[in-house]
């Protein structure tokens, strides 16, 4: 067996490995549990109030719901299946029981597609809740994906196998395309090499470099060379990004799946939105409609009727199925209709797996975020490709990987990380970034961008009015007691002095930057912090108490989420709280750089984080962290303000 089959194959069984490990944290987490544990584990909304119902773009039935206890922690996410129940009496069978698939969460609020056509009375009848299922097909896709890779026997599979994670190299033409005005050299450079690219071309594009820019122009211009041209990403928000720039652009994209937001600069790029508004649509209407008058008409004959009767209701079920077949002609025709205009496909990576995509082949591929995809994942949509693009940043979050095993056996190493280590002569780095002010850039470019990265000339503008000298704190709260301690709920981390004192001190920043000057300038605020019961704590400080008055009134410029929640955003004030404080010197998952990489790389004019330093830099990591603030005069200690 040759070794890269072989790599492949360990990564069948890593990935059957994290399978099961999923199946099993979902089992013990679901099966067995009460509703208050579910709720605790986040994978259960109860109750929760049925706000609005209406019909949605193809038809779909889409409700409105709210949940009343938002204090729970929360895993439901776009594009995830979830499935409703009532705990009223003599409705608590499995029949009593709608799935659907959320089209979009925020905070409290929920939107879901549901798969019924109407809205069953005990839906309607209070005692609510909804659960999130178990995503297998996802896993049976990547499965599959894996072993046609494995098997290879479409020949351009092969050839890309080899490529890709083998010793045959990669191919580029010798064609120069001209320099586009508004891109920077580096983006230049890569969208070159993209055109060039024969097999595969990779972006590097850490935090602010204009990544998705670059990507947009790209594909912009593989679609005037006339090339059929697929886009995916890992999340569905993600993949909404690109074809929101791409329809701005006037490029007609299809965007395939779950859209995640409700925007209707998305929804309106559906292939149930683009049925809806296609001109043939109002026949495809007036056959479905003839089709359950007619099923109506054959119903009401009886089981006792004559031969003339079952001879009326023979011709009329034959007319069903001349009318379902008219209608089926004509829905083929309308889809092909759009196919044909359609420039750009968009979808999730498993989602390039859509019947609707079957039996098609693409000039390019472009997968964005590909550093945060998983493996098997990634090639779901390289089966349809001749040549593949990826774009991302290996220095920042990987896939979530459930099972420990499998991560340290290699299922957490990405495809476009193996790319980038083996073809060099394919990579491209963005080098010029336009988020931030180079004391905030200055740390994460020497740990993760082996100082190549620089500010461009804008983020000498991204300052806040008196606080040019200190763009980045460390808060110090070293020897204040504020210690760490476990939710008991959830058994997350959480420390609530330390909450305290980060609303206090954000409350003392506005006042001092202005509270008209935030105002006027809609200047944003994100709060992350590692642990989901920090960020509980600190969401109900802010937005359900009453000690804060002026950060209440900021609740629409205030974002408190996760490191994740933060992924490929950007904040202009940024504040950290590292919740970890203990005489163990235990830092838990903050041992995570990549993580924190994220974290330290989302604030445009101001940085603060708050933390023990006598538990933090303990690690290597955190030390070399603290010296950077020191020597940029950032280091301040809690005492200072209390």
């Amino acid at each position: 067996m040759d070794k890269v089959t072989e790599e492949l194959k360990k990564g069948l069984q890593l990935l059957k490995l994290e399978w099961q490990e999923d199946l099993a944290q979902y089992k013990q987490k679901f099966l067995n549990s009460s509703i208050a544990e579910k709720k605790k584990e986040g994978i259960t909304w109860h109750p929760v109030l049925l706000k609005k119902s209406k019909i949605g773009m193809g038809e779909r039935l889409l409700v409105e719901i709210e949940r009343t206890d938002s204090n729970q922690s929360s895993a439901f996410a776009s594009g995830k299946s979830v499935s409703f129940f009532t705990t009223q009496d003599s409705y608590q069978s499995a029949e009593h029981r709608v799935n659907g698939v959320i089209n979009f969460v925020r905070n409290n609020a929920m939107t879901v597609t549901l798969q019924v056509d109407e809205i069953p009375d005990w839906m309607e009848g209070g005692r609510l809740g909804v659960d999130l299922l178990f995503d297998e097909a996802s896993y049976r896709e990547m499965e599959f994906a894996l072993k046609r890779v494995i098997t290879a026997e479409n020949k351009r599979v092969a050839e890309l196998k080899e490529i890709l994670l083998g010793d045959k190299t990669p191919q580029f033409s010798e064609k120069y395309q001209t320099s586009i005005e508004h891109l920077n050299d580096s983006q230049n450079k890569a969208c070159e090499l993209i055109a060039q690219a024969k097999d595969v071309a990779v972006v590097h594009g850490p935090p602010g470099t204009g990544k998705t820019t670059t990507l947009i122009e790209a594909i912009e211009q593989a679609v005037i060379a006339g090339q059929s041209i697929l886009v995916c990403a890992p999340s569905n928000a993600a993949v909404d990004l690109l074809v929101e720039k791409l329809v701005d652009r006037g490029i007609e994209t299809l965007r395939l799946g779950h859209p995640a937001r409700v925007e209707e600069k998305i929804l309106n790029q559906t292939l149930d939105a683009k049925t809806a508004f296609h001109p043939s649509y109002r026949d495809l209407k007036k056959l479905r409609k003839e089709t359950d008058q007619y099923l109506k008409l054959a119903k009401q004959y009886k089981r006792n009727f004559g031969p003339e009767e079952r001879a009326q209701r023979k011709l009329m079920y034959a007319e069903v199925s001349r009318i379902r077949e008219a209608a089926k002609s004509l829905e083929e025709y309308i889809q092909y209709d759009i196919f044909q205009k359609t420039k750009v496909f968009a979808s999730t990576l498993v989602g390039a797996s859509s019947y609707n995509l079957k039996g098609m082949e693409f000039d390019v591929v472009f997968i964005d975020e590909a550093a945060q995809g998983l493996e098997a994942a990634t090639w779901i949509p390289i089966l349809k490709a001749k040549k593949v693009v990826f774009a991302g940043d290996h220095c920042q979050l990987l896939p979530t990987i459930k099972s420990y095993q499998a991560a340290q056996e290699g299922l957490a190493e990405t495809l476009f990380e193996k790319v980038i280590a083996r073809k060099p002569q394919a990579s491209q780095m963005l080098l010029v970034q336009y988020r931030m002010p180079e004391a905030i850039m200055g740390f994460s470019n020497e740990q993760f961008y082996k100082g190549e990265l620089q500010a461009a000339e804008n983020t000498k503008s991204h300052v806040f009015p008196g606080e040019e000298a200190n763009p980045i704190e460390w808060i110090d709260t070293a020897g204040a007691g504020y210690l760490d301690q476990k939710e008991q709920e959830s058994l997350s981390t959480c420390n609530p002095e330390e909450a305290a004192f980060t609303c206090r001190y954000l409350n003392e920043i506005i006042k001092r930057i202005g509270i008209a000057n935030f105002k006027q300038e809609g200047w944003t605020i994100g709060l992350i912090a590692p642990y989901g019961a920090q960020v509980r704590l600190l969401r109900s400080l802010i937005f359900d108490g009453f000690d804060y008055p002026n950060l209440r009134a900021f609740s629409d410029l205030i974002t408190i989420d996760t490191v994740d929640g933060f992924q490929g955003q950007e904040r202009d004030l940024m504040m950290i709280s590292l919740t970890r404080s203990n005489e163990k010197g235990e830092i838990g998952f903050l041992a995570d750089a990549r993580r924190m990489n994220v974290a330290l790389t989302r604030a445009k004019r101001k940085l603060v984080l708050i933390g023990d330093s006598s538990t933090l830099a303990q690690n290597p990591f955190f030390d070399q962290l603290l010296q950077y603030f020191e020597s940029h005069q950032g280091y301040k200690s809690v005492w200072e303000f209390l």
